[in-house]
């Protein structure tokens, strides 16, 4: 009889089977090196930006940072930015729609029911997106499987769910919904009594089925039995303790209690959320994240800025319109200092088990659903990248060369070895991806 054969006929669990039927070989000391870890984050503000207060004049390294980008002065050396850049998926919806739900699945929307501006409806779109689509592939391999794969937060994010409000999606017609509540994303991230109590279940099973071939295992195959003997010591003793938290890397964020999912918390929220999010990726619960603030056609108003216009109403102003004009830039000022105050959480954190920070190892996407608001063009999205996470060459500006979109998506998966040939409609992905080398 073959060994799971045997393991069977002993009256063992199914969750025994996978471990006990392994080979010894397995367990052999491992003399080669870890891999170091990778991570993507995108970040979403929404209803464009200011083009002259954004994109640098020069390209090349010796690159400007106008009043929007300022707060990123800091991380010069490991910026990116990706100018003339455009979004050409076509078809239904309005360019909110596409320019929110076309934004990393680089692909066209179902036709559906949604009314968008100028009697343009749509539905969700047609594939998968590109944090997904990596997620799936870490999650696909045992070194680089996490215990969530991707975590969605978002900050003034609400609960109607259309083609305006979701950028995520796990395939065709399905959107993700991200923690708009960080009360909400911290019990998804660090259980409640009734998961532990499953979890405990489990491994009672497990020790009993250990007990029962204990005896019978021949020399060569007890040091697996020995391995997994104390894992499950170790795990039951985590779950013993009322917290579970013990053998994390850090414990959790202390979180103040009462911050309701309204406008004028939002800077509180978005801290929260940063906080919940670093500390997911020190823990390894996951390896890709979205931050998204608010949504396409967002109205907030940033009162803790002295502004009490909505965010989306100001954006249609014309240019010439001096005082929208300032307060855009200020909003738009804010949501880089939020980006800043990510990335040095990331550069402040040792790199676990690896020589330098966290943003060494990470790669933070800034982007948007449109270029400019009051013309809605999906030409220059903007897409400002940071960290050494991808192994790209920072510390630059850089001309795309009227590129789709769709190439900057497939560079993404071909930097954590994932060759895709194309990613999301295939005719945009002419030329392959961008060569970010």
């Amino acid at each position: 009889m073959n060994r799971r054969t045997a393991l069977k006929q002993l009256g063992l669990s199914s969750l025994s089977l996978p471990i006990l039927s392994q080979s010894p070989t397995l367990f052999a000391e491992a003399n080669s090196k870890v891999s170091p870890k990778q991570r993507l984050v995108v970040m979403f503000s929404p209803n464009g930006t200011i083009s002259e207060e954004f994109w640098p004049e020069r390209i090349g390294e010796d690159f400007e940072h106008k009043r929007i980008l300022k707060p990123l002065e800091p991380f010069h050396d490991k910026m990116l930015v990706l100018r003339d850049l455009h979004n050409k998926v076509k078809g239904d919806g309005d360019n909110h729609m596409r320019g929110m739900s076309c934004l990393l699945t680089g692909i066209e929307l179902f036709p559906g029911n949604v009314m968008g501006g100028g009697n343009t409806p749509s539905g969700w779109p047609k594939g998968i997106s590109i944090d997904r689509e990596i997620s799936n592939f870490f999650q696909s391999k045992e070194s680089t499987r996490t215990r969530h794969g991707a975590l969605h937060f978002g900050v003034g994010v609400k609960d109607t769910s259309d083609p305006w409000t979701r950028m995520s999606y796990h395939g065709p017609n399905q959107p993700v919904t991200p923690f708009a509540d960080p009360y909400d994303a911290y019990r998804r991230l660090y259980g409640n009594v009734r998961e532990k109590k499953k979890v405990r279940s489990v491994l009672d099973d497990l020790k009993s089925d250990f007990a029962k071939v204990a005896n019978r295992l021949p020399e060569s195959d007890r040091k697996l039995l020995i391995e997994h003997s104390k894992l499950v010591d170790r795990m039951e003793n985590e779950y013993a303790n009322s917290s579970s938290l013990d053998n994390l890397m850090v414990k959790p964020p202390e979180l103040p209690e009462g911050i309701l999912n309204r406008n004028d918390n939002l800077p509180q929220l978005s801290r929260l959320q940063i906080d919940l999010l670093v500390n997911s990726f020190i823990n390894d619960f996951a390896r890709v994240a979205t931050l998204q603030y608010t949504k396409s056609v967002g109205q907030a108003k940033m009162n803790w800025l002295d502004i009490d216009d909505a965010h989306h109403t100001l954006s249609h102003e014309p240019d010439k319109n001096k005082d929208a004009y300032e307060k855009l830039v200020r909003i738009n000022t804010w949501f880089a200092e939020e980006l800043a105050y990510l990335l040095k959480k990331l550069e402040s954190t040792p790199e676990p088990g690896q020589k330098g920070s966290m943003l060494d190892h990470t790669l933070v996407i800034w982007t948007n659903e449109l270029g400019k608001g009051n013309s809605h063009t999906l030409d220059n999205i903007p897409f400002i990248l940071i960290g050494n996470g991808f192994g790209f060459n920072m510390g630059r500006s850089m001309w795309c060369e009227n590129s789709t979109h769709n190439r900057l998506l497939l560079s993404l998966a071909h930097a954590v070895g994932h060759p895709l040939k194309t990613f999301g409609n295939p005719t945009l992905c002419k030329r392959g991806p961008l060569d970010l080398s």
